[in-house]
């Protein structure tokens, strides 16, 4: 939906919400992969507003700092005592103001504890208003229970009239199921103006947003309500229990996107899946995975059972199941896990292999090389189409400082070796089950331990492996080694 791009949207996100019973901010509690706070100003976002305004308050430089990693682009106003909504306002108008910005076009006004608020509503929203011709049309919502909610109150023509609130609201009133939402869109210059004159003569002497609707249909403007496709996007979150209710909904939303882009998800009731993961066409989704942070999945990946996947890219064709992998990235076609640890920095490159019980740590695994089991791979560099045994370890840490050992292309690695980090092993090396490999092994050569000292056999591969991809390998290392030697 094309609209004209708003001149600011402000968030309330000033409150302390005392039900969440939490030391973090309401606004900053995580819901798939963002703050509920972040979910909001990503919806607004998609309408490119001339300014986004977050009008802070309790924890305030906790707020602020989430919004510099977050949302560097807003704004923040700050309302030191929470005087209602329209105090609230007031101080996001003023600030603007004392910048030398004059609010001519539309402004938005939503709250940071709304995260299921989809962009598409608002532009809805503020098509509406514009197309009206609007002072301020209220965001409404019909609710299957409306118990203490403002009732939007509609003539016998259907036109938006006032808001009632539960508490005045008559018999037949409460029976309205269409509902204030909170959230609303202004003229920017008659809110400017309006925010001046709310009134402190109320139960609770604050200055309420709700009073701008009165005051400005009072003065002979137009005001009007548009009710939101789904009511669940304005339901506001405010403990723990309507936390996890709204990240089951968020998820189930998210699920279904990627289900009619062309992903199979096997079992939605066990898949979680964060706001800025990306799935490629003809992927499959099995049971029990969660996919995190800003993990991409290629197009034909088959991802899990079992798996969890954090800033992690899979690439297409890859098979990934029962692992857990953070910051890695796993080539096209490659195989990881049963029961597999991928730690940052871990790269696999195309049809390699990671197996059951293998972690791997800040290496790259080259192009066909397999570790297939039982094996930690730590500040490490494999080379093509190697094979690295069972049960082996790189021991890339001397109690001060880690160090990074290199094995070269198609080299062939005994079971229960441990490789003394920094060392070199020769593209076409072999080496003898339990090997401690301290020294550099040259291409081509067979490294076994004999007692506590490591022997290498000169051109082993070459003249026991004939014909092999490592002899092939170790005999041009070897013809690059003697050409350098001339």
């Amino acid at each position: 939906m094309s609209v004209n791009r708003p001149a600011a949207v402000i968030v309330l996100a000033a409150g302390e919400g005392t039900r969440m019973k939490s030391k973090l901010p309401k606004v900053l509690h995580e819901i798939n992969g963002r703050s509920m706070l972040g979910h909001v100003l990503s919806a607004a976002r998609d309408l490119s507003p001339q300014y986004s305004v977050v009008v802070v308050g309790h924890a305030r430089e906790q707020v602020r700092e989430h919004l510099a990693q977050a949302a560097p682009e807003a704004l923040t106003a700050v309302q030191d005592e929470q005087n209602g909504t329209g105090h609230a306002v007031r101080m996001a108008v003023e600030d603007l103001a004392s910048q030398g910005v004059k609010l001519t076009e539309t402004v938005i006004l939503t709250c940071g504890d709304t995260p299921l608020l989809r962009a598409e509503t608002l532009a809805g929203l503020v098509a509406e208003h514009e197309s009206e011709g609007n002072a301020v049309t209220v965001l409404s919502a019909r609710v299957p229970d409306p118990h203490g909610y403002g009732r939007i109150v509609r003539d016998e023509h259907g036109s938006f009239t006032r808001i009632v609130e539960h508490a005045d609201a008559a018999p037949e009133q409460r029976e309205i199921d269409e509902i204030n939402s909170g959230m609303y869109a202004f003229d920017g210059a008659l809110l400017s103006s309006v925010v001046q004159r709310l009134s402190t003569d109320n139960a609770k002497g604050e200055e309420y947003i709700t009073d701008a609707v009165a005051l400005l249909r009072g003065d002979g403007h137009r005001v009007g309500a548009w009710a939101a496709e789904d009511w669940q996007e304005v339901q506001g979150v405010n403990d723990r229990v309507q936390l996890a209710e709204a990240r089951r909904v968020l998820n189930e939303r998210l699920l279904r996107e990627h289900m009619r882009s062309g992903v199979t998800v096997v079992d939605p009731a066990t898949t979680w899946v964060d706001a800025q993961v990306r799935i490629g066409r003809d992927a499959v989704i099995e049971p029990n995975c969660r996919l995190l942070g800003t993990t991409v999945i290629g197009e034909d990946a088959h991802v899990g059972p079992g798996a969890t996947l954090e800033d992690t890219v899979v690439g297409e064709g890859a098979r990934v199941r029962e692992t857990t992998a953070d910051g890695a990235e796993i080539g096209p076609g490659a195989t990881v896990g049963p029961y597999t640890y991928l730690r940052p920095g871990t790269r696999l490159a195309e049809r390699a292999k990671a197996g059951a019980f293998v972690e791997v740590k800040n290496s790259n695994i080259g192009a066909g090389s397999k570790v297939p089991h039982l094996t930690y791979v730590g500040d490490a560099d494999i080379g093509v189409g190697s094979n690295i045994g069972c049960s082996s370890v790189f021991v890339n840490y001397d109690g001060v400082d880690k160090h990074r050992s290199v094995i070269g292309d198609h080299v062939r690695l005994g079971s229960d070796n441990t490789f003394v980090a920094p060392v070199h092993v020769g593209d076409g090396a072999y080496s003898g089950a339990g090997t401690v490999i301290r020294d550099d092994v040259p291409p081509g050569a067979l490294a076994v331990s004999e007692g506590n000292r490591q022997r290498n056999v000169e051109g082993w591969t070459r003249r026991k492996r004939p014909g092999t991809a490592a002899a092939e390998a170790a005999e041009r290392a070897e013809r690059h080694r003697a050409d350098n030697e001339q």
